[in-house]
């Protein structure tokens, strides 16, 4: 019996203490928050000459800040180490064009949307993928997964035996991984930056990721060989948009980067933001 006992009481303590940490959470005050941002995600975030961030993400969040009234500290993470990260106390949300997606969600929570635009293919301009059918046209993998898989079936052929460049963790990684394995050899990077490098080298037939990341890409001086190709895809777990990460128990804090998020779509923020560093409104409908 006092074996039991012993476990009965331990079960006890744990549970007094995850209801502790829990109500904490709940009850805390944000009057300051620490985000996480790569800097290296061009036009979401990137780093100036002079070490200053910015980018849409970079104004967004003052914005956001502001509105919550809350002093904000941004640091630089790596992007694949952002969830263990945050989720260890380093920071308290991330805003790194990070999409929300099912498979996210098991670890960390996520705000409502700041920006959707899908993911899309670039390769060289003299190469022989730059006229992949349905450029430009968008398939949804959450209301039609099989018209959208039909028309990565259309451009396998085309890919058998290429080589595409992705970043690390990232959910063009996860569309790879999950419709084009065994079809293209992957090479993973750190960051965007690095798999464009070697698409302008040659090292990789092509590239995928956020088609507002490739659209600023192309036209960065010494990347005007590089150019979009191919159907763009968005929705299902590729995931919702750009969102906020937050760790699941900080709710009080989604809560009000939900309420900041809502402000800026409603007075035109978003959609200004997003004119000026992608060139098209990125607001989520």
């Amino acid at each position: 019996m006092k074996f039991f006992s012993s476990i009965l009481t331990a079960m006890s303590a744990t549970a007094l203490l995850a209801a502790a940490t829990t109500a904490h959470a709940e009850g805390k005050k944000w009057t300051t928050v620490t985000i996480a941002t790569e800097g290296a995600f061009k036009p979401y975030n990137f780093t100036k000459p002079d070490g200053t961030l910015d980018g849409y993400e970079i104004e967004l969040t003052k914005y956001l800040c502001d509105h919550m009234k809350v002093e904000c500290k941004v640091v630089v993470q790596n992007f694949d180490g952002m969830i263990p990260a945050l989720n260890a106390g380093k920071f308290d949300a991330i805003i790194s064009g990070m999409s929300a997606t099912a498979k996210r969600e098991e670890v960390i929570a996520f705000s409502d949307s700041y920006g959707s635009t899908g993911q899309a293919f670039a390769t060289s301009k003299s190469g022989d993928l730059a006229n992949l059918p349905e450029k430009g046209q968008v398939f949804s993998l959450a209301s039609d997964e099989p018209g959208a898989i039909s028309e990565i079936d259309k451009i396998k052929p085309a890919l058998q035996g290429k080589t595409i460049g992705v970043q690390t963790a990232s959910t063009a990684a996860a569309f790879v991984d999950k419709y084009l394995k065994g079809v293209v050899d992957v090479r993973e990077y750190k960051t965007t930056e690095e798999h464009d490098l070697d698409l302008k080298s040659g090292r990789v037939d092509l590239v995928m990721a956020s088609m507002a990341y490739l659209t600023t890409a192309s036209q960065k001086p010494g990347n005007e060989d590089m150019a979009t190709t191919g159907p763009r895809f968005q929705g299902g777990f590729l995931g919702r948009g750009s969102s906020v990460g937050l760790r699941k128990d900080d709710t009080e804090l989604k809560a009000m980067f939900n309420d900041a998020i809502a402000a800026a779509k409603a007075d035109g923020t978003i959609k200004t933001l997003s004119e000026k560093w992608f060139g098209f409104d990125v607001t989520p409908k």
